[in-house]
């Protein structure tokens, strides 16, 4: 059977865990080697590389900090002397801290702002000539926290709302040769989030139900397959932000 992206290349960044894990899991299926970043889920990076390898495909584990512009030159650096191609970066690490406004210190906004927009930034920057060179894609992950801002949660979403705009510009610095979209996850529920999480987003979902990970996993595979289609932000959240 033919596989859409054999022969290709993806690095995916907090591939370890959650969303990255599913994303990852799911191009791995679809036929492309992968580069499994992570900056400190070493056993689960190793599970995830065990699942892609029973399928045949080559991985590459690197744990780095993407707060670090050094860790993140050296992550494309390995991935460039392993494989010597990258055809698809997607750039999905993030974190997710609570703070009031009023609490807010500089080291939150700092790890906020560092690992949520400076590092699909400099990630993007690094790999730009090996994926021009493969005629090559971005997909970054926003939020709805971005669109709609959360209180509780504003270095965070003022981070998402960065990404928005980082891809609408990467898509015109890049261009032609590579395209950059994005998805902006939302009422996503996973494996272990308590059950009163899940009844929360049904509420909220004009579509009544949550999202999957699966569901983020299928959007990825259209922007790959979407080739007309750059600078773009698709909102996956069952219609909440309506």
């Amino acid at each position: 059977m033919s596989l859409p992206l054999q022969g290709q290349v993806a690095l995916v960044t907090g591939a370890a865990k959650r969303l990255g894990r599913a994303v990852a899991l799911r191009l791995a299926e679809e036929g492309a080697d992968v580069v499994i970043h992570h900056r400190a889920s070493g056993p689960e990076a190793t599970q995830v590389a065990s699942e892609m390898e029973k399928l045949g495909r080559q991985t590459l584990i690197v744990a780095a900090d993407l707060q670090n512009i050094a860790e993140i030159r050296r992550l494309i650096e390995e991935t460039e002397k392993k494989f010597g191609r990258l055809n698809i970066l997607v750039n999905s690490a993030a974190n997710f801290i609570h703070t009031d406004f009023s609490a807010t210190t500089e080291e939150i906004w700092d790890a906020s702002l560092d690992t949520n927009l400076k590092a699909p930034y400099f990630c993007s920057q690094a790999a730009a000539p090996l994926l021009k060179s493969a005629g090559g894609v971005v997909i970054n992950f926003a939020d709805i926290g971005g669109i709609q801002p959360w209180p509780g949660y504003l270095p965070y979403c003022i981070s998402k709302a960065g990404v928005i705009l980082l891809t609408r510009a990467l898509a015109k610095v890049l261009a032609p040769e590579v395209r950059v979209n994005a998805i902006a996850p939302g009422t996503i529920t996973m494996e272990g989030d308590a059950p009163e999480v899940e009844s929360e987003y049904i509420r909220r979902a004009p579509l009544g139900r949550s999202g999957r990970p699966g569901d983020v996993a299928d959007t990825v595979s259209f922007l790959l397959r979407a080739t007309f289609m750059t600078g773009q932000v698709l909102i996956l959240d069952g219609g909440r932000t309506l």
